[in-house]
This record gives C-alpha cells, sequence and structure tokens, in this order.
C-alpha cells in the first residue's frame, strides 16, 4: 500500500500547469504596465514609431536590433523543442490557455457541461439545458476575449493611450474595430475550431520532427513495459488487455489516456505531430497504474530512457550548438543595443553648394532634423570638433519637447583661406556634435558633414 500511495502522490502535470498557465496570465497582464524611467518594458509603437526594450526606448532608425530579436525568439523556441519537445504548446502557448480556460474551467468546473478527464466527448447541445449553458460559457469566454484582444494591444497601444483612446471611440474606430476583430477571432478559435488550430494551422507541429532526436523529453508509452497496441502502419492490432502477445505486457487498454487527449490522439501510437506535449496522458496513466502499485506507462521522459534504456543526455551537439548561437546573438544584441544615440539627427545639405560673402566669407546652408526620444525636455547645443577654421552661424541652443521634432537651418562658414586650388571645388570633410545641455555625456551624437569650399578663382 505505501508503494502504491507513492506513485499516486505525485502533484499532476495539470495542476502545474495550471500554476504556470497563472503566472503567465499575470505576467502577460502586468508586463504592460510596468515601466523603466518612462519606458515600457515591451512595446512596439506604430503610433509614436518606437520600440522599448526593457526600458530602453528605440526609434525606427534603430529597427536593426529587431532581426537579433526575432533570431533569439526562434533560436530560443528551437532549443526548448530540441530538449523539451513542444513544452511550449502544452505549457505556455496562448491557443492551449484559452482552451484549457474555455473548456476546462467555463464549461467543465463553473458550469457542468463536461469532464475534464474525457475530453473526446462533447455535451450534447440538443438538450435546453445544455444549449442555455453553452450559451452561458460563449458570453462569459467573450469578456474574457476582450480582455485578452486588449491585453494583445496594449504591446503595441501603451496602456495610458489605449484607456484614454476609447474614451473616444468615435475618433479610434480603427482601434476598436481592430480590439472586436481580436476578441471575436478569439471566440471563434476556442469555442468552434479548438484543438484544429494546433493541429491543421499552428506551423510548429509541422517542424517539431526535425528538431526532436532520441535525447528530447516527450510524452511516451513505453512498449517495453505496455507492449506494441499498434503494428509497425499504425493499425490498431489490440483492443483488450486479454489480447497482449505477452503475459508480462502491462496495459491495461483502459484508454484513459486517449479519451483525455485534447488533440484527439493515441499517445500509445508513437510521435505524433497533434501532440502538444500537455502530459494529460501521463496524469492519466498514472492514476490507473498508480492504483495496481506501478509507474506510469506514459510518462514526460526520452526515447533513449525508455525505448533504449540509456540515460537522457542533455548536453549534446545540438544543445551545445544551440547555446553558441543564443550566446553569440545574444552579445550582438548587447553589443548593437550599447551603441544605442539617445537622440536622432539628421543632416542634409541644401542644393545650394555655397555662398560666397562679402571679404571671401564662404558659406555652407545645412538642414539639421533634431528629434528628442527621451522622456524630458532638452535642450540641444551644437559644436564642430576637427576643424576650428570654420564656424557655427545662425544657430541658437533651443529646447525640445519629449518625442517632438524640429527643423533647423544652420549655417557653417569660415573667413580663412581653408584651399588654393583653381582647378576645382574642394569638399572638406567635418565631424559635428550635437548634446543635450542637461546630459551632454550620455545625450550626444556626431554625425559627419561636407563642407564644400570654392576653388581659388571664385573668390575675390
Amino acid at each position: 500500500m505505501k508503494e502504491k500511495n507513492e506513485f499516486l502522490s505525485k502533484t499532476p502535470y495539470r495542476i502545474k500547469r495550471y500554476y504556470g498557465y497563472i503566472v503567465a496570465t499575470i505576467i502577460s497582464l502586468s508586463l504592460p504596465f510596468i515601466t523603466i524611467g518612462g519606458n515600457h518594458i515591451f512595446l512596439l509603437s506604430f503610433d509614436k514609431k518606437q520600440l522599448h526594450l526593457l526600458g530602453t526606448a528605440f526609434d525606427m532608425q534603430e529597427l536593426y536590433l529587431m532581426p537579433f530579436l526575432l533570431m533569439l525568439l526562434f533560436l530560443g523556441i528551437f532549443a526548448v523543442t530540441s530538449l523539451g519537445g513542444r513544452a511550449w504548446c502544452g505549457w505556455a502557448c496562448p491557443q492551449t490557455i484559452f482552451r484549457v480556460v474555455y473548456r476546462d474551467l467555463i464549461e467543465g468546473k463553473l458550469l457542468g457541461l463536461r469532464r475534464i478527464k474525457n475530453k473526446q466527448k462533447d455535451p450534447d447541445y440538443s438538450k435546453p439545458k445544455n444549449a442555455s449553458k453553452r450559451l452561458i460559457a460563449i458570453i462569459i469566454w467573450s469578456c474574457l476575449a476582450l480582455l485578452a484582444a486588449s491585453n494583445f494591444m496594449w504591446y503595441f497601444v501603451p496602456p495610458e493611450d489605449f484607456f484614454a483612446y476609447i474614451q473616444n471611440p468615435t475618433e479610434h474606430m480603427f482601434l476598436i474595430g481592430f480590439v472586436l476583430a481580436i476578441a471575436a477571432f478569439l471566440v471563434y478559435d476556442a469555442v468552434f475550431l479548438k484543438e484544429d488550430f494546433c493541429v491543421y494551422i499552428c506551423p510548429y507541429s509541422r517542424v517539431q520532427s526535425v528538431l526532436y532526436d532520441d535525447n528530447t523529453y516527450q510524452a511516451i508509452y513505453s512498449t517495453n513495459r505496455g507492449g506494441e497496441i499498434y503494428n509497425e502502419s499504425k493499425e490498431k492490432i489490440i483492443f483488450k488487455a486479454k489480447d497482449l502477445p505477452s503475459q508480462t505486457d502491462e496495459c491495461t487498454t483502459c484508454e484513459s489516456c486517449v479519451t483525455v487527449c485534447p488533440t484527439h490522439i493515441d499517445i500509445r501510437k508513437g510521435l505524433q505531430l497533434e501532440c502538444i506535449n500537455c502530459l494529460e496522458c501521463v496524469d492519466a496513466c498514472t492514476t490507473v497504474m498508480g492504483k495496481l502499485g506501478k509507474p506510469s506507462l506514459v510518462q514526460w521522459s526520452s526515447t533513449n530512457e525508455i525505448k533504449n534504456d540509456k540515460p537522457t543526455k542533455m548536453l549534446r551537439k545540438q544543445t551545445i550548438m544551440y547555446a553558441a548561437a543564443l550566446t553569440i546573438v545574444l552579445g550582438l544584441l548587447f553589443a548593437m543595443g550599447g551603441t544605442k544615440e539617445y537622440m536622432l539627427l539628421n543632416v542634409n545639405k541644401t542644393t545650394q553648394l555655397y555662398k560666397i560673402k562679402e571679404n571671401n566669407v564662404v558659406a555652407n546652408n545645412f538642414v539639421f532634423l533634431f528629434q528628442n526620444t527621451e522622456s524630458k525636455p532638452l535642450t540641444y547645443h551644437l559644436e564642430i570638433v576637427d576643424n576650428k577654421d570654420i564656424e557655427i552661424k545662425r544657430f541658437k541652443p533651443f529646447t525640445l519637447q519629449p518625442g517632438k521634432l524640429r527643423k533647423k537651418v544652420v549655417i557653417l562658414q569660415t573667413e580663412k583661406v581653408l584651399v588654393k586650388d583653381n582647378t576645382k571645388d574642394t569638399p572638406i570633410a567635418i565631424t559635428i556634435r550635437a548634446y543635450a545641455k542637461e546630459d551632454p555625456e550620455r545625450v550626444s551624437v556626431l554625425r559627419k558633414a561636407v563642407f564644400i569650399y570654392p576653388r581659388a578663382d571664385k573668390l575675390k
């Protein structure tokens, strides 16, 4: 009896997943509200043309970081899949969480429409009582879908702007329509599309097979202990326990692992692209076999451990390569992020190459476009750092509010003879520094410009 209780006392994976879902929900709902120095943890704002990442704001001109973020995302998913199979699908994917909330919480726990342990049998909605309960379930989920759709938009429209916009819905119909469209899709997805999204639409299942190896953790049935239920062509050959070829085969053919599967597969058939690693089959078999004082025939383990009787290798060629690739990309991301400029400045020359004034004073006109990317007002100054013979005229320091742009016409001129050349005009490369008086060390940028000096015969 003590041995039997040992197999039944473990916390079911289903309960662990619920804890994971609660943590993921709290993080996704709270993250848009967390700011560091006025910048969000993550925000991709098309309205403000900014990317906020870990409290640092990057403008559209600095979106060279996006490829690195995408590489981190995909390499991270591939690495997790190589180690833990489709752990993302079963434990963190919003699609799975939405289905669990609607199917298990609303329809199962709240309304009693279905049993959590039997996901193959749908309620009889032709009965008026069940039909009315289903309507209530859809209404409850529709309210949650609106919250989920709003939460999704908060990563593109910050909450402070979002709530201000919806107070004037007629002026922001596109935003309102977008939220309603997302909410409508979530209702259709959770109520009608269901796990067919995972099976037929999601591309992840199509690539998982090339990422798995014999050391990948997955929900796996032990044919060594339970016996072969399917032949090589995946046709079912065993329907009852008495038909098992060996008396030592432990499978009871209760099919609890089948009825509990949300994607309607039989895990005893082997690896299938429909499997989302939710481990419901592991819990079901653990309950049945635990009552017999035996460990589960379906476990979250590797092919090597279950079928080949070898230890699972976490450190192997694939994982080392993924770790190296992630380290390189992360290093490049920090290196590129470290070169961030805390103001934006574009320098363009006007169509007039130069102007010769009295006493052979040569002037060049430039158009400077300033943008304050900080969260506080800044006062900007200019200086030429590598040519003392050229000076800045017609520019006075000015204050720019956060997020604002301003265009300034700046005149650079010189009274000295820089070049004596009778054959051609001479371009002279100069470096201009723009900085903020409030924080000149951090908010400072260098820009290259070309000062055109006329040929000698044009001077008086």
